[in-house]
């Protein structure tokens, strides 16, 4: 490894401002330190803390028991504050699923035993080994800021899993890719003056750490306290901001539940009015028709019986807009009955979300605590937390597309002419049957036929109506295709892509039926 660069340290001597960053020179210091402390240690438990975080819990060699008590080693990628050390103060720990890099974290170390730790290239890079049962697994931390990342590696540093995959840029090749060896960023020279000392930067803790590691991780103490009290700082920040955005959007949810209670209690209070009006049209029967839009009539429920009008459906007649007036007058009274108890409710509960408002608005609340008392109140539901480990891959493209023929069997068809090569030459069985249009190019078909057995006449034309459907003879009524055993087809060397020569077989003519066609199509997997 030839890289050398070096981050320059942000100097401070006021504890209540963001404490420096990690140099390259601090790196080194700390891998020194605990490489005589954690080396040899087996892994006796991996702890992920999504996003980039990771915490190996560690055991002595030899018995349980008989030598000092676990140590606990921190590798955060966290972009706020990148970091390694011990980690003795208390660890925020992550609830729900922690997603498929720390689960392969898991499945590779634990029982494994550390065996070594170490700057790298004189970089913001360190790398931790282990020796697993399947052979040697490292763990690179990457500790640039912004594009800090853990990188799992195995033999001959191929990437394996990596903590944060790099955005994919149009024509560019990332760096990290998984299965391909593991690239360093750019190269660069040391700096002359290799920048100061962790002591120099970071200031001793007020407090000493809890446990009986104190003496021997001094340096680790002084980074935990200062960029760990950094992250939980952002963090914090970020808690609080997702709370205010939740609440921001529950609040808004609950005026427009309060908007609409207060036009259903106005609407409900008309009742009395409604009914009036269907007392009115039941007296008027024949004074309107189906059709009309309205009607005026004398209003004997108001001083001095004036004009009124009342709306009417067009689309009903008489009697049905009687009706209908009389029932909204029943759904009003019933709304009346419960709409005062709703507006109390719904009052309640905004002033509920508004005062929670105003205290996630101050800092010395926990804003992850809040969060939690507002969902058992039922004032939040609770937060939605994706579970990475369903979230399946996307499989590779296959060569061709799947369907299904009418007795069950599978029909392959070739998707370009590069993939009817492989269809046809390498995942095509001898035993299969091999379809093609005649004098025209187009896919070619596979129709899986098991050894020894002739293949099914109905599905070997659902293949060969497959065929016309991938060719250019498309849409005709009528057209040949030649029908093979795939042990028949044979590739010239040298040969363009897809094409092949038969050593046997026969020509089928034909007859294109839309509706078996239209079946078989519906049941397309396209791999």
């Amino acid at each position: 490894m030839a890289l050398q660069r070096q981050g320059g340290a942000r100097l401070t001597g006021d504890s209540s401002r963001k404490a420096a960053a990690l140099t390259a020179r601090h790196v080194a210091q700390l891998c020194e330190e605990l490489q005589p402390l954690v080396a040899g240690w087996r892994i006796k438990d991996v702890q992920g803390l999504p996003p980039r975080d990771v915490l190996f819990v560690l055991e002595p060699p030899g018995e349980p028991g008989d030598g000092p008590p676990v140590l606990r080693l921190r590798l955060a990628a966290d972009p706020n504050a990148p970091r390694i050390h011990l980690q003795q103060g208390r660890v925020h720990k992550h609830t729900g699923p922690v997603g498929p890099f720390f689960q392969r974290l898991t499945d590779e170390l634990v029982g494994a035993t550390l065996l070594r730790i170490g700057p790298v290239r004189g970089d913001r890079m360190a790398l931790v080994e282990f020796k697993t049962l399947e052979g040697k697994r490292s763990l690179m931390a990457e500790l640039f800021g912004r594009r800090a990342n853990l990188v799992l590696l195995g033999a001959g540093d191929r990437v394996l899993a990596m903590a944060a995959p790099p955005p994919a840029r149009a024509g560019e090749t990332p760096r990290l890719r998984e299965g391909q060896s593991w690239q360093p960023p750019g190269a660069g020279r040391p700096p002359t003056d290799p920048g100061p000392s962790i002591e120099e930067v970071f200031s001793r803790p007020t407090e000493d750490p809890p446990g009986k590691v104190q003496d021997r991780a001094p340096l680790s103490w002084r980074v935990e306290v200062a960029l760990g009290g950094d992250a939980d700082q952002a963090r914090g920040e970020d808690a609080r901001r997702r709370l205010k955005s939740r609440l921001k959007r529950r609040i808004g949810r609950a005026r427009g539940l309060l908007r609409g209670l207060e036009t259903k209690a106005e609407a409900a209070a008309g009742a009395e009015r409604v009914m009036q009006d269907g007392e009115l049209l039941k007296a008027s029967l024949g004074t309107f028709a189906r059709g009309d839009a309205s009607v005026t009539l004398q209003d004997w429920y108001a001083e001095g019986a004036p004009e009124r009008t009342i709306e009417l459906d067009p689309r009903l007649g008489p009697k049905e807009n009687v009706e209908r007036i009389f029932t909204r007058y029943h759904k009003l009274v019933r709304a009346r009955e419960n709409v005062d108890e709703e507006l109390a409710r719904a009052t309640a509960r905004l002033e509920e979300l508004e005062a929670l408002r105003e205290r996630a608005e101050d800092p010395d609340e926990d804003a992850d605590a809040l969060d939690r008392d507002a969902v058992a109140r039922g004032l939040l539901d609770p937060q939605q937390v994706a579970d990475q480990r369903k979230r399946r891959a996307p499989e590779p493209r296959k060569p061709y597309l799947r369907f299904i023929g009418s007795r069950g069997s599978e029909i392959l068809v070739g998707r370009s002419a590069r993939d009817n090569d492989t269809l046809s030459i390498r995942i095509a069985r001898g035993s299969d049957t091999w379809l093609h249009t005649a004098d025209v190019p187009g896919s070619h078909v596979v129709l899986r036929t098991p050894r020894g057995q002739e293949p099914d006449g109905e599905e070997v034309l659902d293949a060969a109506h497959l065929a016309i459907h991938y060719s250019p003879v498309r849409g005709t009524d009528r057209a040949p295709v030649h029908v093979a055993t795939a042990k028949h087809v044979h590739k010239p060397k040298g040969a363009k892509p897809g094409l092949v020569n038969l050593s046997g077989g026969r020509i089928l003519e034909v007859r294109v039926q839309q509706e078996r066609l239209e079946a078989l199509l519906r049941g397309v997997q396209r791999g």
